[in-house]
Protein backbone atom coordinates (compact mmCIF):
# COMPACT_ATOMS: atom_id res chain seq x y z
CA UNK A 1 0.00 0.00 0.00
CA UNK A 2 1.50 3.51 -1.02
CA UNK A 3 0.41 5.75 2.30
CA UNK A 4 2.80 4.88 4.68
CA UNK A 5 1.61 7.56 7.61
CA UNK A 6 -1.36 7.44 9.42
CA UNK A 7 -2.61 10.41 12.23
CA UNK A 8 -5.31 10.75 14.46
CA UNK A 9 -6.57 14.32 14.54
CA UNK A 10 -7.57 16.58 17.66
CA UNK A 11 -10.78 17.75 19.01
CA UNK A 12 -11.69 19.89 15.75
CA UNK A 13 -10.35 17.31 12.98
CA UNK A 14 -11.20 19.11 10.18
CA UNK A 15 -8.66 22.08 10.98
CA UNK A 16 -6.10 19.05 11.57
CA UNK A 17 -6.48 18.13 8.05
CA UNK A 18 -6.27 21.75 6.75
CA UNK A 19 -3.19 22.11 8.23
CA UNK A 20 -1.81 18.58 6.99
CA UNK A 21 -3.26 19.67 3.47
CA UNK A 22 -1.52 23.26 4.10
CA UNK A 23 2.56 21.71 4.56
CA UNK A 24 2.56 18.56 2.54
CA UNK A 25 -0.49 18.95 -0.25
CA UNK A 26 -4.13 17.76 -0.53
CA UNK A 27 -3.18 14.73 -2.77
CA UNK A 28 -0.82 13.27 0.03
CA UNK A 29 -3.79 13.34 2.46
CA UNK A 30 -7.04 11.32 2.42
CA UNK A 31 -9.03 11.29 5.39
CA UNK A 32 -10.44 7.98 7.18
CA UNK A 33 -13.49 8.04 8.96
CA UNK A 34 -14.11 11.52 11.24
CA UNK A 35 -11.04 11.50 13.77
CA UNK A 36 -7.92 10.07 11.23
CA UNK A 37 -5.82 10.77 7.62
CA UNK A 38 -3.52 8.86 6.05
CA UNK A 39 -0.43 10.36 4.67
CA UNK A 40 1.36 9.95 1.35
CA UNK A 41 4.09 10.36 3.60
CA UNK A 42 7.52 7.96 4.58
CA UNK A 43 6.83 8.04 8.76
CA UNK A 44 10.80 8.87 8.56
CA UNK A 45 10.08 12.32 7.33
CA UNK A 46 7.11 13.10 8.77
CA UNK A 47 7.41 16.36 11.11
CA UNK A 48 4.82 15.51 13.65
CA UNK A 49 6.04 17.71 16.49
CA UNK A 50 5.26 20.60 14.54
CA UNK A 51 1.67 20.20 14.37
CA UNK A 52 -0.93 21.09 16.50
CA UNK A 53 -3.80 19.25 15.16
CA UNK A 54 -2.89 15.80 15.21
CA UNK A 55 -2.69 13.97 18.47
CA UNK A 56 -1.27 11.00 17.38
CA UNK A 57 1.49 10.01 14.85
CA UNK A 58 1.03 6.16 13.52
CA UNK A 59 3.00 3.77 11.15
CA UNK A 60 0.22 2.10 8.57
CA UNK A 61 0.93 -1.61 9.14
CA UNK A 62 -2.31 -3.26 7.28
CA UNK A 63 -5.91 -2.38 5.90
CA UNK A 64 -8.62 -5.01 6.24
CA UNK A 65 -11.23 -5.33 3.97
CA UNK A 66 -13.82 -5.65 6.31
CA UNK A 67 -14.91 -3.58 9.57
CA UNK A 68 -16.59 -6.43 11.30
CA UNK A 69 -14.84 -6.92 14.77
CA UNK A 70 -15.05 -10.53 14.84
CA UNK A 71 -13.06 -11.18 11.71
CA UNK A 72 -10.53 -8.14 12.66
CA UNK A 73 -9.68 -9.48 16.72
CA UNK A 74 -9.01 -13.09 14.40
CA UNK A 75 -6.64 -11.38 12.29
CA UNK A 76 -4.70 -9.58 15.14
CA UNK A 77 -4.75 -13.18 16.87
CA UNK A 78 -2.67 -14.60 14.25
CA UNK A 79 -0.56 -11.85 13.40
CA UNK A 80 0.31 -10.59 16.96
CA UNK A 81 2.20 -13.60 18.52
CA UNK A 82 4.75 -12.93 15.38
CA UNK A 83 5.26 -9.54 15.82
CA UNK A 84 5.79 -9.70 19.33
CA UNK A 85 8.81 -12.08 18.61
CA UNK A 86 10.51 -8.77 16.61
CA UNK A 87 10.41 -6.69 19.88
CA UNK A 88 13.65 -6.40 22.11
CA UNK A 89 13.31 -8.44 25.17
CA UNK A 90 11.55 -7.48 28.21
CA UNK A 91 7.78 -7.86 29.53
CA UNK A 92 5.44 -6.17 27.15
CA UNK A 93 2.68 -3.86 27.32
CA UNK A 94 0.23 -3.79 24.69
CA UNK A 95 -2.56 -0.90 24.89
CA UNK A 96 -5.51 -0.87 21.71
CA UNK A 97 -7.14 2.31 20.76
CA UNK A 98 -10.27 2.22 18.24
CA UNK A 99 -11.76 4.65 16.43
CA UNK A 100 -15.14 4.88 14.04
CA UNK A 101 -16.22 1.75 15.60
CA UNK A 102 -19.65 0.99 17.42
CA UNK A 103 -18.17 -1.41 20.12
CA UNK A 104 -17.78 -0.63 24.07
CA UNK A 105 -14.59 -0.10 26.47
CA UNK A 106 -15.21 -4.02 27.59
CA UNK A 107 -14.74 -5.72 24.08
CA UNK A 108 -12.01 -3.69 23.31
CA UNK A 109 -10.61 -5.51 26.78
CA UNK A 110 -11.35 -8.84 25.63
CA UNK A 111 -9.85 -8.43 22.57
CA UNK A 112 -6.44 -7.27 24.41
CA UNK A 113 -6.71 -10.00 26.41
CA UNK A 114 -7.39 -12.55 23.39
CA UNK A 115 -4.13 -10.98 22.15
CA UNK A 116 -1.90 -11.56 25.21
CA UNK A 117 -3.02 -14.92 25.42
CA UNK A 118 -1.64 -15.56 21.84
CA UNK A 119 1.77 -13.58 22.66
CA UNK A 120 2.50 -15.55 25.80
CA UNK A 121 2.45 -18.66 23.45
CA UNK A 122 5.84 -17.43 22.61
CA UNK A 123 6.99 -17.33 26.02
CA UNK A 124 6.50 -13.86 26.97
CA UNK A 125 5.48 -11.88 29.75
CA UNK A 126 2.70 -9.17 28.19
CA UNK A 127 0.44 -6.37 30.21
CA UNK A 128 -2.40 -5.39 28.63
CA UNK A 129 -3.48 -1.37 29.55
CA UNK A 130 -6.77 -0.85 30.18
CA UNK A 131 -9.61 0.68 28.43
CA UNK A 132 -11.80 2.87 30.16
CA UNK A 133 -12.94 4.26 26.72
CA UNK A 134 -12.62 3.31 23.31
CA UNK A 135 -9.31 5.43 22.78
CA UNK A 136 -6.32 5.58 24.68
CA UNK A 137 -5.53 9.37 25.21
CA UNK A 138 -1.80 10.88 25.04
CA UNK A 139 -1.88 10.71 28.80
CA UNK A 140 -2.48 7.25 28.82
CA UNK A 141 0.08 6.33 25.91
CA UNK A 142 2.69 7.88 27.60
CA UNK A 143 2.02 6.53 31.26
CA UNK A 144 1.64 2.72 29.81
CA UNK A 145 5.07 3.59 27.53
CA UNK A 146 3.22 2.32 24.75
CA UNK A 147 5.70 4.22 22.29
CA UNK A 148 8.43 2.58 24.36
CA UNK A 149 10.73 -0.24 22.62
CA UNK A 150 8.84 -2.95 24.53
CA UNK A 151 5.25 -1.11 24.27
CA UNK A 152 2.87 -1.82 20.98
CA UNK A 153 -0.26 -0.01 20.82
CA UNK A 154 -2.78 -0.99 17.94
CA UNK A 155 -4.19 2.08 16.84
CA UNK A 156 -8.11 0.26 14.65
CA UNK A 157 -9.38 2.85 12.94
CA UNK A 158 -12.59 2.31 10.78
CA UNK A 159 -12.77 3.15 6.94
CA UNK A 160 -16.25 2.56 5.31
CA UNK A 161 -16.21 -1.04 4.90
CA UNK A 162 -12.50 -1.44 5.37
CA UNK A 163 -10.48 -1.21 8.73
CA UNK A 164 -7.08 0.71 8.84
CA UNK A 165 -4.64 -0.90 11.68
CA UNK A 166 -1.73 1.39 12.52
CA UNK A 167 0.89 1.03 15.41
CA UNK A 168 1.95 4.60 17.51
CA UNK A 169 5.02 6.17 17.44
CA UNK A 170 4.47 8.78 18.67
CA UNK A 171 1.73 11.06 20.59
CA UNK A 172 2.04 15.01 21.53
CA UNK A 173 3.95 16.18 24.39
CA UNK A 174 1.22 17.33 26.65
CA UNK A 175 4.16 18.19 29.65
CA UNK A 176 5.54 20.39 27.18
CA UNK A 177 2.87 22.39 25.85
CA UNK A 178 1.53 22.64 29.50
CA UNK A 179 4.99 24.23 30.43
CA UNK A 180 4.74 26.27 27.34
CA UNK A 181 1.88 27.47 28.40
CA UNK A 182 1.35 27.97 31.85
CA UNK A 183 4.60 28.25 33.23
CA UNK A 184 5.26 31.01 30.90
CA UNK A 185 5.95 34.31 33.03
CA UNK A 186 4.44 36.97 31.29
CA UNK A 187 0.16 36.16 30.85
CA UNK A 188 -2.46 37.98 30.51
CA UNK A 189 -5.91 35.93 30.70
CA UNK A 190 -8.04 39.43 30.23
CA UNK A 191 -5.69 39.94 26.11
CA UNK A 192 -7.42 35.94 25.29
CA UNK A 193 -4.65 33.16 26.03
CA UNK A 194 -3.97 31.34 22.66
CA UNK A 195 -2.83 28.11 23.10
CA UNK A 196 0.36 26.72 21.96
CA UNK A 197 -1.16 23.94 19.77
CA UNK A 198 -3.96 26.55 18.03
CA UNK A 199 -0.40 28.92 17.53
CA UNK A 200 1.29 25.69 15.80
CA UNK A 201 -2.08 25.59 13.42
CA UNK A 202 -1.78 29.00 12.57
CA UNK A 203 2.07 28.97 11.68
CA UNK A 204 1.67 26.03 9.74
CA UNK A 205 -1.61 27.03 7.69
CA UNK A 206 0.34 30.28 6.73
CA UNK A 207 3.42 28.09 6.05
CA UNK A 208 1.86 26.26 2.74
CA UNK A 209 4.00 23.40 0.90
CA UNK A 210 6.97 22.28 3.34
CA UNK A 211 10.28 22.93 1.30
CA UNK A 212 12.56 19.80 0.89
CA UNK A 213 15.11 20.66 3.02
CA UNK A 214 12.31 20.82 6.01
CA UNK A 215 12.06 16.70 5.06
CA UNK A 216 14.50 15.64 7.12
CA UNK A 217 14.87 11.51 7.49
CA UNK A 218 15.64 11.05 11.31
CA UNK A 219 15.12 7.46 10.71
CA UNK A 220 18.92 7.71 9.43
CA UNK A 221 20.36 9.81 12.05
CA UNK A 222 22.22 8.13 14.88
CA UNK A 223 20.19 7.47 18.16
CA UNK A 224 21.61 9.83 20.03
CA UNK A 225 21.38 13.00 17.80
CA UNK A 226 18.83 15.35 17.52
CA UNK A 227 17.77 16.48 14.29
CA UNK A 228 18.73 19.95 12.78
CA UNK A 229 16.02 22.15 11.84
CA UNK A 230 16.14 23.84 8.32
CA UNK A 231 16.17 27.49 7.96
CA UNK A 232 12.73 28.20 6.98
CA UNK A 233 12.52 31.96 6.96
CA UNK A 234 11.18 35.03 8.23
CA UNK A 235 7.66 34.74 9.98
CA UNK A 236 6.01 38.09 10.70
CA UNK A 237 3.52 38.79 13.76
CA UNK A 238 2.25 42.33 13.98
CA UNK A 239 -0.02 41.41 16.46
CA UNK A 240 2.13 39.43 18.92
CA UNK A 241 0.50 39.86 22.45
CA UNK A 242 2.60 37.53 24.86
CA UNK A 243 4.75 35.81 22.14
CA UNK A 244 3.04 32.65 21.66
CA UNK A 245 2.86 32.26 17.82
CA UNK A 246 6.24 33.61 18.23
CA UNK A 247 7.88 31.42 20.99
CA UNK A 248 6.32 28.01 18.69
CA UNK A 249 7.72 29.91 14.59
CA UNK A 250 11.14 29.76 16.90
CA UNK A 251 11.11 26.43 18.10
CA UNK A 252 9.76 25.03 14.53
CA UNK A 253 13.29 27.18 12.97
CA UNK A 254 11.43 30.46 11.56
CA UNK A 255 13.41 33.81 12.22
CA UNK A 256 10.66 36.22 13.75
CA UNK A 257 9.80 39.84 13.54
CA UNK A 258 7.61 40.93 16.07
CA UNK A 259 5.45 43.92 17.03
CA UNK A 260 2.24 45.02 18.99
CA UNK A 261 0.88 48.23 19.41
CA UNK A 262 1.10 47.92 23.66
CA UNK A 263 5.04 48.08 24.95
CA UNK A 264 3.88 45.82 27.75
CA UNK A 265 2.81 43.59 25.27
CA UNK A 266 6.04 43.34 23.75
CA UNK A 267 7.89 43.21 26.66
CA UNK A 268 5.85 40.13 27.49
CA UNK A 269 7.07 38.77 24.48
CA UNK A 270 10.74 39.21 25.41
CA UNK A 271 10.05 37.88 28.74
CA UNK A 272 8.62 34.81 27.80
CA UNK A 273 10.94 34.42 24.63
CA UNK A 274 14.20 34.62 27.03
CA UNK A 275 12.76 32.91 29.69
CA UNK A 276 12.05 29.91 26.92
CA UNK A 277 15.34 30.69 25.41
CA UNK A 278 17.31 29.89 28.97
CA UNK A 279 15.76 26.17 29.82
CA UNK A 280 17.77 23.73 30.46
CA UNK A 281 17.55 21.65 26.64
CA UNK A 282 15.19 25.21 25.67
CA UNK A 283 13.23 23.95 22.61
CA UNK A 284 13.96 27.40 20.27
CA UNK A 285 16.26 26.60 17.85
CA UNK A 286 19.83 28.39 18.90
CA UNK A 287 19.69 29.94 15.07
CA UNK A 288 16.53 31.45 14.89
CA UNK A 289 16.63 35.47 15.22
CA UNK A 290 14.38 37.57 17.26
CA UNK A 291 13.51 41.19 15.94
CA UNK A 292 10.73 42.52 18.69
CA UNK A 293 9.70 46.27 18.79
CA UNK A 294 6.42 48.39 19.42
CA UNK A 295 4.10 49.58 16.13
CA UNK A 296 1.00 50.10 14.70
CA UNK A 297 0.66 47.21 12.74
CA UNK A 298 -2.12 49.26 10.50
CA UNK A 299 0.83 52.03 9.34
CA UNK A 300 4.28 50.87 9.91
CA UNK A 301 6.66 50.52 7.05
CA UNK A 302 8.38 47.16 7.38
CA UNK A 303 11.76 47.60 6.00
CA UNK A 304 12.28 44.01 5.20
CA UNK A 305 9.77 41.50 3.08
CA UNK A 306 8.61 38.53 5.26
CA UNK A 307 8.17 34.87 3.96
CA UNK A 308 4.96 34.82 5.66
CA UNK A 309 2.74 36.32 8.25
CA UNK A 310 1.34 34.44 10.67
CA UNK A 311 -0.65 36.22 13.77
CA UNK A 312 -4.02 36.31 16.04
CA UNK A 313 -5.57 40.17 15.49
CA UNK A 314 -7.27 41.75 18.55
CA UNK A 315 -10.48 39.69 19.76
CA UNK A 316 -12.16 41.92 20.99
CA UNK A 317 -13.24 42.23 24.96
CA UNK A 318 -13.87 38.75 26.50
CA UNK A 319 -17.38 38.11 26.69
CA UNK A 320 -18.76 35.93 29.10
CA UNK A 321 -22.46 35.88 26.74
CA UNK A 322 -23.56 37.26 23.68
CA UNK A 323 -24.08 41.41 24.61
CA UNK A 324 -27.25 42.97 22.43
CA UNK A 325 -26.36 44.66 19.59
CA UNK A 326 -25.53 48.37 21.21
CA UNK A 327 -22.51 46.40 22.74
CA UNK A 328 -21.39 44.16 20.14
CA UNK A 329 -21.97 46.53 17.34
CA UNK A 330 -18.99 48.67 18.81
CA UNK A 331 -16.70 45.66 19.71
CA UNK A 332 -17.13 44.67 15.83
CA UNK A 333 -16.33 47.62 14.11
CA UNK A 334 -13.33 48.30 15.92
CA UNK A 335 -11.87 44.46 14.99
CA UNK A 336 -13.35 45.49 11.99
CA UNK A 337 -11.20 48.66 11.43
CA UNK A 338 -8.28 47.32 12.94
CA UNK A 339 -8.10 44.12 10.42
CA UNK A 340 -9.02 45.86 7.53
CA UNK A 341 -6.33 49.08 8.41
CA UNK A 342 -3.30 45.90 8.97
CA UNK A 343 -4.91 44.39 5.70
CA UNK A 344 -4.29 47.10 3.39
CA UNK A 345 -1.04 48.26 4.75
CA UNK A 346 0.45 45.18 4.41
CA UNK A 347 -0.77 44.68 0.87
CA UNK A 348 1.50 47.60 -0.26
CA UNK A 349 4.74 45.64 1.69
CA UNK A 350 4.61 42.09 0.31
CA UNK A 351 5.32 39.94 -2.98
CA UNK A 352 2.38 38.53 -4.76
CA UNK A 353 1.62 35.15 -3.47
CA UNK A 354 3.05 35.96 -0.27
CA UNK A 355 0.99 33.59 2.16
CA UNK A 356 -0.89 34.67 5.72
CA UNK A 357 -3.33 33.18 8.43
CA UNK A 358 -4.41 35.44 10.84
CA UNK A 359 -6.99 34.33 13.66
CA UNK A 360 -9.40 36.69 14.07
CA UNK A 361 -12.78 37.20 15.99
CA UNK A 362 -16.34 35.78 15.15
CA UNK A 363 -19.12 35.56 17.78
CA UNK A 364 -21.08 32.47 18.29
CA UNK A 365 -24.78 33.15 18.56
CA UNK A 366 -27.21 30.82 20.55
CA UNK A 367 -28.61 29.72 17.54
CA UNK A 368 -25.10 28.44 16.50
CA UNK A 369 -25.04 30.48 13.74
CA UNK A 370 -21.37 32.93 13.60
CA UNK A 371 -21.44 36.74 13.20
CA UNK A 372 -17.84 37.35 11.04
CA UNK A 373 -15.98 40.38 10.63
CA UNK A 374 -17.78 42.81 7.83
CA UNK A 375 -14.30 43.03 6.34
CA UNK A 376 -13.89 39.27 5.36
CA UNK A 377 -16.54 40.03 2.70
CA UNK A 378 -14.25 42.73 0.98
CA UNK A 379 -10.35 41.02 1.07
CA UNK A 380 -10.51 40.52 -2.89
CA UNK A 381 -10.92 44.54 -2.94
CA UNK A 382 -8.03 44.71 -0.17
CA UNK A 383 -5.42 42.70 -2.47
CA UNK A 384 -5.89 39.19 -1.65
CA UNK A 385 -6.90 35.75 -2.32
CA UNK A 386 -8.36 33.47 0.29
CA UNK A 387 -7.00 29.68 0.09
CA UNK A 388 -9.55 27.13 -0.14
CA UNK A 389 -9.07 23.55 0.87
CA UNK A 390 -9.93 20.10 -0.67
CA UNK A 391 -10.31 18.64 3.08
CA UNK A 392 -12.18 21.43 4.72
CA UNK A 393 -13.92 24.25 4.27
CA UNK A 394 -13.97 27.89 5.13
CA UNK A 395 -16.78 27.14 7.97
CA UNK A 396 -14.53 23.85 9.12
CA UNK A 397 -11.94 26.92 10.01
CA UNK A 398 -13.27 28.38 13.30
CA UNK A 399 -11.39 27.39 16.67
CA UNK A 400 -13.82 27.18 19.36
CA UNK A 401 -14.39 25.75 23.08
CA UNK A 402 -18.58 24.80 23.74
CA UNK A 403 -18.75 27.26 26.02
CA UNK A 404 -17.08 30.10 24.76
CA UNK A 405 -18.94 33.28 23.15
CA UNK A 406 -15.90 34.66 21.27
CA UNK A 407 -14.31 32.15 18.45
CA UNK A 408 -11.25 32.38 15.92
CA UNK A 409 -12.00 32.32 12.46
CA UNK A 410 -8.65 31.55 10.61
CA UNK A 411 -7.82 33.41 7.45
CA UNK A 412 -5.64 31.81 4.94
CA UNK A 413 -4.78 34.19 2.18
CA UNK A 414 -2.28 34.85 -0.32
CA UNK A 415 -1.41 38.33 -2.06
CA UNK A 416 -2.88 38.66 -5.63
Amino acid sequence: MAMKTVVILGRQPKLGLAELESLYGASNVRPIGHQAALLEIDPCVFNFDRLGGAVKFCKLLTELETNDWTRIEQFLIAAAPDKSTQMPNGKMTLGISTYGFKIQPRQIQRTGLALKQAIKTTGRNVRVAPNNQTDLNSAQVIHNRLTSATGWELVIIRNGNSTIIAQTIKVQDIAAYARRDQARPARDSKVGMLPPKLAQMIINLAAGPLPKQALQNICELPPDQTPTKPKLGRLLDPFCGSGVIIQEAMIMGYDCVASDLSERMVSYTRQNIDWLSQQSNSPIDKNSRLELFQADATTYKWPNRPDIIASEIYLGKPLQKLPGRDVLTPIIQESDRILSGFLSNLAQQIDKGTRLCLAVPCWRQTNGHLIHLPVIDSLGVIGYNRVSFQHSGVDDLIYFRSDQTVARELLVLTRK
